[in-house]
């Protein structure tokens, strides 16, 4: 499977964003989802996953009650809606499939990876 992120920008804290990750290759509802951030210097880390329904999710403490990820099978992309958005939320994120049924929480446990889209809050 294919994966394509976008919709990364710049935003001012408290502001909104909306990622985007297109998936194409193979069949969309066999894979477990995921989305991952990376700053500056640091390590990739989880931060919310979904299952292949769509019914089971997933959230790191430090996005939980501001993030949701979500998915469009008939669309073949998830998303991850981030609102309240902190300077610390700054990151390249990342989206990945993993062929699994339920959602996974280690990168390593994910195959497929999209290219980054950078995510900048201002302060």
């Amino acid at each position: 499977v294919q994966l394509q992120a976008s919709g990364g920008g710049l935003v001012q804290a408290g502001g909104s964003l909306r990622l985007s990750c297109a998936a194409s290759g193979d069949t969309f509802t066999l894979y477990s989802m995921g989305w991952f951030r990376q700053g500056p210097a640091k390590e990739r880390t989880t931060v919310a996953a979904i299952n292949r329904s769509g019914s089971g999710t997933w959230y790191a403490d430090s996005v939980k009650g501001r993030f949701t990820i979500s998915r469009d099978n008939t669309k073949n992309t998830v998303y991850l809606q981030m609102n309240t958005l902190k300077p610390e939320d700054t990151a390249v994120y990342y989206c990945a499939a993993a062929y699994t049924d339920n959602y996974v929480r280690s990168p390593y446990d994910y195959a497929y990876w999209g290219q980054g889209t950078l995510v900048t809050v201002s302060s």
